[in-house]
């Protein structure tokens, strides 16, 4: 030990009599170790903060470490958004060292599966370091394939554009689904995951605040602790973005519709879901539960597998990778363990708070409107080469402005109905109308609350009039418009506005400038389907004693005044149903000679 003592003291030591040699050994020595120490510790440090450590040293991180290499996030490291992106010399540090805690949990196998993240970096400091809340995305056209469970695996096509949107207010912007980022909202949340929201707080601008609470809940406003709510950023949605595991029947459709399983395979599409979601003890065992599909097709569909065994080994192979990488039995993982927040289909989703039945205190609700985050779904069969995909524009009728109008518009439904849409087969699926859309009717939503008992008596108080018929109108030998001609399959009366416009022209020309020579064939044609024997309103416009009546608001039509007429005010802006700019001049210069009926 002396010994040991001795050259250390000789080598750190050199004195003042010491050759330069050894001053030179000294300082030669420390220099090299300070490189290979900054140096490996560099690697250690770069290699700590790895996807690789994070995701292979731990046998617990298997589940997400699968489904990170295939998410958008795949070249984003994992402490970017679990620790933060930060200066070495900040909070980063700290922050790492603090989730020592996982190692020491590690070590004293003190950890539960599923795994579940938590304390999770503000939004603001990780996800908007790359994606900019003031930055506007344009609508976009998604086609989502699914494959029907029929033995010929049939192929619709669900088009829908995404309103995306985002900026701000002071661009003109600040709307569609990124809305929620640029406005300030508050939730409260019942539960770790979040799937359980009976309170939300909206911050007007004008600082104002207005709650909506679940009908259904007991929450009690005055009780509710501020500290209990939490601020709405992007992974109050996004929240698996880069872990999504698909649920079975979206996996098989997208490895389908990418021909990693052959769509000729009879009935694969119903066999593939039936052993993709099946429950097995071990890997070993779902590998051979998948397999067994070669079984079936010798069995069921002998010739087809003879002539195509290479096709069903192919897709059986696919099936038993997506397993692979989606069920996890050691770890508890699979696609039910964590809830995806996008969407409204196998969780809640946009209905924890979008389920029409989160009410403010005049009764509005949050709104639960298919063509609020994207539009109304367009299904298109194998039959059909063209798909008519609506957008819809312009003004609205006042029922729809309501927001409840979802929760409505069943018990509302009525002929005004066919001004915009068609309407055949109302409440159906088989995609024969706008009404019979089975995106829409197909599926119970059954996180959807417009089946709430509570709801019923809200909404039955905020339902339309019911239209009721018009008075008898005498004949008049005065000549009368043609009737509407019979649409053809797939249009609107919108769509013969041209045809319409120039069938009240005609008569128009040479006619008296009265109701009954000109007035009421205009009204007739534009007006009637809203404000006819629905009386939409209050107001009828097909007899001249209701046109001069008016409506619930009033007379629309004062003699010899079009300026101060109501009807030439909404008529002079855009409107439901819009005249020409010659049918408003005629109706503006009847009013102005004083509106003679003959």
């Amino acid at each position: 030990m002396k010994r040991i003592k001795h050259g250390l003291h000789w080598f750190f030591v050199p004195g003042r009599g010491a050759p330069k040699w050894r001053w030179l050994l000294l300082f030669g020595t420390l220099a090299i170790a300070v490189v290979v120490l900054f140096s490996g510790g560099s690697q250690v440090w770069e290699y700590t903060n790895s996807p690789q450590f994070c995701g292979t040293t731990c046998h617990t991180m298997p589940p997400e470490y699968t489904a990170y290499l295939t998410s958008p996030h795949a070249r984003i490291l994992c402490v970017e958004c679990h620790i933060g992106r930060d200066f070495m010399g900040g909070g980063f540090v700290l922050r790492k060292a603090g989730d020592l805690k996982h190692v020491l949990a590690t070590i004293t196998q003190s950890y539960q599966f599923p795994m579940r993240a938590n304390d999770m970096r503000p939004a603001r400091e990780t996800c908007e370091r790359c994606h900019s809340p003031d930055k506007f995305s344009d609508d976009k056209l998604i086609e989502i394939k699914r494959f029907g469970t029929d033995p010929d695996n049939t192929l619709t096509s669900i088009f829908l554009t995404m309103k995306t949107g985002g900026g701000n207010a002071r661009q003109g912007l600040g709307r569609g689904i990124h809305w929620h980022v640029q406005n300030t909202l508050y939730y409260l949340p019942t539960d770790s995951a979040e799937q359980n929201i009976p309170l939300v707080r909206v911050v007007e601008n004008d600082g104002s605040l207005t709650d909506y609470v679940d009908i259904e809940s007991n929450v009690d406003l005055s009780k509710v602790d501020p500290g209990q709510f939490k601020k709405m950023d992007c992974m109050t949605c996004h929240n698996r973005i880069t872990h999504l595991v698909m649920p079975p029947p979206d996996r098989i459709d997208q490895m389908m519709a990418r021909n990693l399983i052959d769509p000729a395979i009879p009935e694969i599409r119903l066999r593939g879901t039936e052993v993709l979601s099946a429950t097995y003890a071990t890997i070993p065992a779902a590998l051979t539960g998948i397999a067994a599909l070669k079984d079936f097709y010798q069995t069921k569909y002998p010739d087809f597998y003879a002539a195509n065994s290479a096709k069903v080994d192919a897709a059986i192979t696919a099936l038993q990778g997506a397993y692979q990488d989606s069920t996890f039995p050691e770890q508890k993982s699979d696609w039910t363990t964590h809830p995806n927040n996008v969407g409204h289909r196998y969780t809640p989703g946009c209905f924890r708070c979008h389920d029409g039945k989160h009410l403010n205190a005049k009764q509005e609700s949050i709104p639960l409107e298919c063509n609020l985050c994207h539009s109304v779904p367009v299904v298109v069969g194998p039959d059909k080469f063209v798909a008519d995909i609506e957008i819809s524009r312009g003004p609205e009728p006042e029922s729809h402005l309501n927001s409840n109008w979802l929760g409505l518009h069943r018990n509302a439904f009525d002929e005004t109905c066919a001004a915009c849409h068609t309407t055949g087969n109302a409440g159906g699926t088989d995609n024969s109308s706008f009404c019979s859309n089975s995106a829409c009717h197909g599926s119970d939503w059954k996180y959807a609350g417009l089946d709430a008992p509570a709801l019923g008596s809200v909404l039955q108080k905020q339902l339309p009039p019911t239209p009721t018929p018009a008075p008898t109108q005498e004949p008049s030998p005065t000549p009368q418009p043609s009737p509407t001609p019979q649409l053809a399959e797939g249009t609107t009366p919108a769509a013969t506005a041209g045809a319409t416009a120039a069938a009240t022209a005609a008569p128009a020309a040479g006619g008296a400038l009265t109701y009954a020579g000109t007035i009421s064939a205009i009204f007739t044609n534009r007006c009637s389907k809203c404000h006819g024997s629905a009386a939409l309103a209050g107001l009828n416009l097909t007899t001249y004693a209701t046109a001069l009546k008016g409506g619930k608001d009033g007379p629309v039509i004062v003699p010899g005044d079009p300026v101060n007429s109501l009807l030439i005010k909404k008529q002079s802006v855009p409107h439901f149903g819009q005249l020409t700019s010659s049918e408003l001049q005629l109706v503006t210069d009847w009013i102005k000679a004083g509106a003679p009926e003959k």
